[in-house]
């Protein structure tokens, strides 16, 4: 009995696997029929204004601008003429990072590229302050030093050059970054650490929580927030991320030189230029390389 019905189980078996390879061709068959163009995405095949929005996309992430009618004709004939391959977006891409030469308005894509870089990294960081912010504390300190040397003290012609210091190297950054004087991790470094920083996040206690969340999107933990506060308020060596530090400027070099720095910067760009905030996988798929050679651009 259990024989016969194990055999007829069998046929039944065999009878539904016959009707369901007929009904699965067939419905593949209806579905290639009514999508014949189902083809993976090519970009030879997009349209005009696909490619148009591209370019114009690029123009306003990596200079912060439009292009201009002229400069959308040609990205857009060069990139349809070479059915937009990657190779030609890539060097759309790095002309607009790198190219120096002129460009009305602009004086040239370099240049308008790492003025937007400077200009995003200061909105993150400072809320947008302008140059003339700094500038007029670098004016403070000019008056405060031509007093202190006037009285004969030397503590306070200490202070106020320091704070001239401070303030003029956030100026200098943008320039010194463009020319390769200076790391993505001293221009960070330097605007965490000057007046209007301090304005904006009055106190040690702000500071070290500002700090944590604007450069690694957490705040610090416990045992992370009461080193780093004895480093600011007091100047008591401290050791943090493996490293150490014993006053403020120590603290933001050690900060924007640690492993999450850079995962902090992976999780800004993909913000800035996707939208979204990445996946572990892109995060670990970008970081060895950049942490190795700090290349921002690439």
């Amino acid at each position: 009995m259990l024989i016969k019905r194990a055999i007829a189980a069998f046929h039944s078996l065999i009878v539904i696997s016959l009707f369901l390879s007929t009904f699965t061709s067939c419905k593949t068959e209806q579905i290639d029929k009514k999508y014949d163009n189902n083809n993976a995405l090519n970009p030879g095949n997009l349209p005009t204004v696909k490619i148009e929005n591209y370019v114009n996309r690029l123009f306003i992430d990596l200079l912060g601008r439009v292009p201009t009618q002229a400069e959308m004709n040609a990205e857009v004939a060069i990139l349809k003429t070479a059915k937009a391959s990657k190779e030609t977006r890539l060097a759309l891409i790095q002309k607009l990072q790198s190219d120096n030469s002129f460009v009305e308005g602009d004086s040239s894509y370099q240049k308008a590229y790492y003025q937007r870089i400077y200009d995003m990294v200061k909105s993150r960081l400072c809320e947008g302050a302008s140059d003339g912010d700094f500038n007029d504390y670098v004016g403070l300190a000019n008056f405060a030093l031509k007093i202190a040397r006037l009285e004969g003290d030397s503590i306070k012609v200490f202070q106020a050059l320091e704070q001239i210091a401070r303030n003029k190297r956030i100026v200098d950054s943008k320039d010194e970054y463009r020319f390769g004087a200076i790391s993505i991790n001293e221009m960070y470094a330097r605007l965490i650490d000057n007046n209007v920083y301090d304005n904006i996040n009055m106190n040690s206690f702000n500071f070290v929580n500002a700090t944590f969340d604007d450069l690694f999107y957490r705040f610090p933990t416990k045992s992370e927030f009461e080193i780093a506060y004895n480093i600011i308020e007091t100047n008591q060596l401290g050791s943090l991320f493996s490293g150490f530090a014993s006053n403020k400027r120590e603290y933001c070099v050690l900060l924007t030189s640690t492993s999450e720095f850079y995962e902090g910067l992976i999780k800004w760009m993909y913000l800035n230029l996707m939208g979204r905030e990445p996946r572990t996988d892109e995060v670990f798929a970008l970081y060895d390389d950049f942490r190795k050679d700090g290349n921002l651009q690439l």
